[in-house]
């Protein structure tokens, strides 16, 4: 890691006069005295007329506060190159798409002006919702000679009724199950129910990608902050992050897709034109952080404690199922502990009871280090994203917990740079607008029951 510039120090500049001009002593003669150069006694003044204004001179070139994001990306950069198998690519343009209505307009658009194929993989496909609406401008651009590669999860695609695929398959789209979890009973329970694909990626032509939290759903179909009551029957909404990325970065996560379909199927997707030359459109600057499933090296968490760990100003974590392994939690506690202003945004209500009240089980820790933590209100959070000293920022499809970061294949794009970290916390400032902070005082005096649910969940947190 480059060590950080110091700060100019400034000796003082002290003439030294010679031992012959020095001032007399009381046995001198008061002739000598007078004798004495009267000009030479103002020298250690003149002396420090000179130190200050070489003070104000240095102090008006010297680097400020603008040098600390270049000191921090820099130290960012190189723990993120060391911690990632692949380098990072300049030149790449990120947008972030909040919630699933502009995610899924942003996805149909690039799917629509495809020419040559369209990759899908995702965790959950569903036939209603956006998923109809996916499959009819599949079908459509399949009609149209475009190649369409389709890898779904079989868990979370379950209750997805086969005609749904069937017409896809029939309409000319190849399809790819990841861990079928009828293929005998030995093979289900040791590997398929354990070991699942959790990642989120779409990729057009080999030049546009899309890729974070957002499966083929229809949680998605109502908005947060639309006026829900908690008496009313209606769903809540679900809360999520999005980004789409265009540039060289691109051709890391296309290579994703073909590893994971080439393990799955023994055979590569579509002949198609995959890889085509990308050239620069934007001034980010991208690193993909993915792992497979079942794999005990995982880049993004060690990405992520590395930037815990050099973090000096603030940590910005937005997580959907927060069940931290304890080097993670223990992280997030020192950071705190140094100074650091850490925020965790959690959520206040979730689809599975065990990761809610897991992660809840160690708040007293986190409250106690410092650490301020947030719970969204008015919707179901499953974004997952953080942003680290301004200029560290992440958006993918991992969760902070055992499952993400041990037992499923997930993606994550880290993007360097003080811009697209600004605009992710100003998501996060959005979001906080609309949660409530927990304080320590009013979290011991929680009851008996909540304690009995965080003390369940606790024993099976490996496997959430």
């Amino acid at each position: 890691m480059p060590e950080r510039p110091s700060k100019p120090s400034f000796q003082p500049m002290v003439d030294a006069a010679p031992t012959a001009d020095a001032a007399p002593s009381p046995a001198s003669p008061p002739a000598a005295a007078a004798a004495a150069p009267q000009p030479r006694e103002r020298a250690p003044w003149r002396a420090v007329r000179r130190h200050l204004a070489l003070l104000r001179r240095n102090a008006s070139v010297a680097p400020a506060q603008p040098q600390a994001p270049r000191d921090a990306l820099a130290r960012h950069a190189t723990a993120l190159a060391a911690a990632l198998p692949h380098e990072l690519t300049e030149g790449n343009q990120v947008e972030v798409l909040v919630d699933g209505p502009a995610t899924y307009a942003a996805m149909f658009q690039a799917i629509d002006a495809a020419r040559d194929h369209i990759n899908i993989e995702s965790y959950i496909v569903e036939a209603e919702g956006p998923g109809r609406e996916l499959a009819r401008r599949l079908i459509a651009k399949r009609r149209e000679g475009v190649k369409v590669n389709l890898l779904f999860d079989h868990f979370g695609s379950l209750q997805t009724r086969s005609s749904y695929f069937d017409a896809l398959r029939e309409a000319g789209v190849q399809m790819c199950c990841y861990n079928p979890l009828l293929r005998g009973f030995k093979e289900t329970f040791r590997r398929a129910m354990h070991l699942r694909d959790h990642r989120k990626l779409l990729i057009v032509d080999g030049r546009v990608a899309f890729t974070g939290g957002i499966n083929i759903s229809n949680v998605y179909a109502v908005r947060p902050g639309a006026g829900r009551r908690p008496w009313q029957a209606q769903p809540a909404p679900w809360r999520d992050t999005h980004v789409k990325v265009q540039g060289p970065v691109v051709a890391q996560l296309q290579q994703l897709f073909i590893d994971h379909w080439i393990s799955q199927t023994g055979q590569r997707p579509y002949l198609a034109h995959y890889f085509p030359r990308l050239p620069k459109m934007g001034p980010h600057r991208v690193g993909v952080a993915a792992c497979e499933a079942g794999r005990r090296r995982n880049p993004f968490y060690r990405s992520l404690l590395r930037a815990i760990e050099l973090a000096q100003h603030r940590i910005c974590i937005t997580a959907a199922y927060f069940v931290p392994p304890r080097r993670l939690l223990r992280a997030l506690c020192q950071a705190a502990q140094r100074g650091v202003r850490v925020e965790l945004l959690l959520p206040s209500m979730s689809d599975a009871w065990a990761p809610l009240h897991a992660g809840r089980s160690h708040y007293s820790r986190l409250l106690r280090s410092g650490v301020h933590i947030h719970e969204r209100l008015d919707a179901l959070l499953h974004a997952k994203t953080a942003v680290i000293d301004g200029v560290w920022a992440t958006v993918g499809s991992s969760n902070l917990d055992w499952r993400s970061f041990l037992h499923n294949a997930e993606a994550n794009v880290v993007v360097l740079g003080e811009a697209f970290a600004a605009r992710l916390e100003q998501v996060f400032a959005d979001d906080l607008a609309r949660s409530e902070a927990i304080a320590l005082e009013d979290w011991r005096r929680r009851g008996r029951r909540q304690r009995l649910l965080e003390w369940a969940a606790r024993k099976v947190e490996f496997f959430l």
